[in-house]
């Protein structure tokens, strides 16, 4: 029974280190910006490490079509998003050793 405890107690503070260990990783995640652009460079959209949008930068060119502009704005920031989840993605692999474990994407918030 006592030998059960004490496996208890390792994986206890195995579980507080890998949380302790996924915090870093998210705050090292938020700090981080990722680029998306669009139109050749006309839109540059700026995520956080949390895909949120920081930045949208706008080339005066590209003001002449509106419709032509949204879909610009869209596109760059689903690129940036992308480059967001994407370094998520790694991130968690190396901290996991490329074990998939279901829910751990939901905790990062993607």
């Amino acid at each position: 029974m006592i030998g059960h405890l004490g496996n208890l107690a390792g994986l206890l503070k195995q579980a507080r280190s890998f949380q302790d260990n996924l915090q870093k990783m998210q705050e090292t995640l938020a700090r981080h910006r990722f680029e998306g652009q669009a139109g050749a460079g006309l839109v540059t959209a700026e995520v956080d490490g949390k895909g949120e949008l920081v930045r949208i930068r706008i080339d005066p060119k590209a003001a002449g079509d509106v419709e032509l502009l949204e879909d610009l704005v869209v596109a760059a920031v689903s690129a940036a998003t992308k480059k967001a989840h994407e370094a998520a993605r790694a991130a968690v692999a190396e901290m996991t050793g490329g074990l998939n474990i279901p829910g751990l994407g939901e905790l990062l918030g993607k």
